[in-house]
């Protein structure tokens, strides 16, 4: 019989408390709609659409069992939020989804009382969860608090860490492992439903506390017997055995798709006063959507697509990718040098390193969401005479900050960090943004660092990379199309520590660290029409600095801009603490220093980023005239200064 109504219930809903109302026979239809709802919505902004896809049902379960947002929800990653949020009121900007002044693509504090914690990177959620629960205990609250932690970022060792706290302290604590691509445990099917449903009921967790009561009373060697034999005969069933060793109650695998299997475990959990428990949940990715289903690895993140046919609607390139040309010059270079490896974090595909891995398999090695491990691993393989290429987001790097230090930096261990998404990301926003990797890494001795201007320099710096074997070496460069220019045959190594001069002039001085060097060119000839000769110099190395050049530029111009795409610590200011040194500045130099906004830079399209952080041709033109402090005339007006 069809319990489903005509009447669209997710009209009805506008915070979980509407949801809290329904009857559990309307649930599937809720989830219809809701499932129906975020592809409609994704397939009008792009997104992540795989993994919320897959946690349909759990949560609309999470939110109608548990009072949220009194009860904490947090959302490991928050790849998969997409419809937590539209369940907790904010489906009316759903469709602002990673557009400018729209909803974030991640759980995000300041949007919502139903986001209890911010994500963006993985392997977050339980520390959290643990640390509210701390919060709650020490208070005298007496909610609950849920973390959902993907089976993929259990590869971290932060949650490992997380764990082992948890169960060593003993708050009452639920995590749910979604696992999502079958790789934990076998199957489910009734006799596990049904055995989850009885490992997790009150009157089980009552006789168990009674044994083990029972059994602290008997000689020690006694009671651990009994506890074995309670445990290795649940686990002979279900496994799991691995996670209460940490002190955490196992509880699954159930199916997390069924409201059947899904709804009696958590209820018991919920009404349950024990300590950590973790629930074994198994989900598929793109659940619902057959186009998602087929092909879960393309539909993790998706741009605009259509939801009849799953195609995606992607611009036309007109010039490869940065990331493109990355792998391909590396795949060249290996050719040339059987020492070359490749490490990558999790990301194959957004590195490039995929087609590195197809053409090198036994030389390719994804590590998981591991860039801790990456980077000492990299730093092993250093130290036996191969060239290992850890290819890193900026954003992500700075999870395995430690290691680049103490374990290659300290070292000086020939590693080569190639650091993808420099700069702004667009949609993805600040936590995504690579705007640090020049300050953390430009304070470090010994530390050759590189940023590529154009993808025609993004080969040679691969090549040079390649040929550095006494010190680290780091290379950065953007996300997106490169500018369509010519690339080179083959990588020519770049002489270490040495800049270039695109074009010369005698008043204004431009250096450029990064891709801004179009615009600065842009720049240059916006001056031009108002009688100021500009030089356009490529710095390419911040370490080692050109000291030569920027001597030069110093001396031989009134006014120095410095235009970067990082944040402030990082080239300008190696640059500016040079000129004080030398005493460049003495004699009456005007230098602005222009990097990214000191703030964290909400999402939007990469271009409208970079306009409002004065990063384009107008901010340029603008900062040289403000050295000058000479009053501003627009070119509408046809003036000139």
């Amino acid at each position: 019989m069809d319990n489903t109504s005509k009447t669209p219930l997710l009209d009805r809903i506008a915070l979980p408390a509407d949801l809290r109302r329904l009857s559990e026979h309307e649930l599937p239809q809720l989830a219809a709609e809701l499932r129906a709802e975020t592809i409609d919505a994704v397939s009008m902004t792009g997104g992540h659409l795989g993994a919320g896809l897959g946690v349909i049902e759990l949560t609309v379960a999470l939110h109608y069992l548990f009072d949220t947002p009194k009860d904490r929800l947090i959302w490991d990653v928050g790849h998969q939020a997409y419809p937590h949020k539209i369940l907790t009121g904010r489906r009316d900007r759903i469709r602002t989804l990673r557009q400018g002044d729209g909803l974030s693509g991640f759980t995000r504090r300041a949007e919502s009382e139903y986001d209890p914690f911010g994500a963006g990177h993985s392997s977050t959620s339980i520390s959290a969860g643990l640390g509210m629960a701390v919060a709650r205990d020490l208070e005298g609250r007496d909610n609950h608090v849920i973390a959902v932690i993907g089976d993929g970022a259990m590869s971290a060792g932060m949650a490992y860490e997380a764990i082992n706290n948890a169960g060593a302290r003993d708050e009452r604590l639920i995590v749910i492992l979604n696992d999502n691509d079958m790789s934990i445990a076998p199957p489910t099917g009734a006799l596990s439903a049904y055995l989850a449903r009885i490992t997790s009921s009150g009157t089980y967790l009552y006789f168990r506390d009674i044994a083990k009561q029972l059994a602290r009373q008997l000689p020690k060697s006694w009671e651990r017997r009994a506890a074995r034999v309670e445990e290795y005969t649940r686990h002979l069933w279900q496994g799991g055995a691995w996670f209460e060793e940490l002190g955490f109650y196992y509880v699954g695998p159930i199916d997390g798709h069924d409201f059947n299997h899904l709804l009696p475990v958590l209820k018991n959990v919920r009404d349950a006063k024990n300590g950590p428990v973790l629930i074994h949940v198994v989900t598929k990715k793109g659940k619902g959507y057959a186009p998602a289903e087929a092909s879960d690895d393309k539909y993790h993140g998706v741009a605009k697509f259509n939801v009849i046919t799953g195609a995606q609607i992607k611009p036309k390139a007109n010039a490869p990718t940065f990331t493109r040309v990355f792998a391909d010059s590396l795949v060249k270079e290996a050719e040339k040098d059987k020492r070359i490896v490749a490490i990558t974090a999790a990301m194959p595909d957004g590195t490039g390193l995929d087609i590195f891995g197809k053409r090198f398999p036994d030389r390719t090695f994804d590590v998981g969401i591991a860039e801790q491990h990456a980077v000492t691993f990299a730093a092993g393989l250093a130290t036996e005479g191969l060239k290992p290429f850890a290819a890193i987001y900026s954003t992500f790097m700075q999870r395995g900050y430690d290691q680049v230090v103490h374990d290659v930096a300290v070292q000086r261990l020939p590693v080569r960090f190639a650091i993808d998404r420099a700069g702004f990301v667009g949609a993805d926003g600040p936590t995504h943004a690579g705007s640090f990797d020049l300050a953390y890494l430009g304070c470090l001795p010994d530390f050759v660092i590189m940023a590529a201007a154009d993808e025609a320099e993004l080969v040679h710096m691969v090549a040079t990379a390649a040929v550095i074997d006494d010190r680290p070496t780091a290379f950065r460069y953007p996300r997106g199309e490169g500018s369509g220019v010519d690339l080179p045959a083959v990588g020519i190594p770049l002489e270490i520590g040495r800049g270039r001069v695109v074009r010369e002039g005698s008043k204004i001085a431009l250096l450029s660290f990064g891709t801004r060097l179009g615009e600065c060119l842009k720049a240059a000839d916006q001056l031009a029409a108002y009688g100021l000769s500009t030089t356009v110099a490529d710095a390419r190395f911040m370490k080692p600095l050109d000291t030569a050049l920027i001597g030069r530029l110093a001396r031989e111009h009134e006014v120095l801009i410095i235009i970067e795409e990082g944040s402030v610590g990082g080239f300008g200011s190696h640059v500016l603490h040079h000129l004080a040194e030398a005493g460049l500045l003495d004699r009456g130099l005007k230098v602005r220093s222009l990097v990214l906004p000191d703030v964290f830079v909400e999402h939007d399209a990469p271009g409208k980023m970079y306009d409002r952080a004065g990063l384009n041709a107008r901010g340029i033109f603008d900062a040289v005239f403000g050295a000058l402090g000479r009053e501003l005339i627009s070119h509408e007006e046809g003036g000139r200064a």
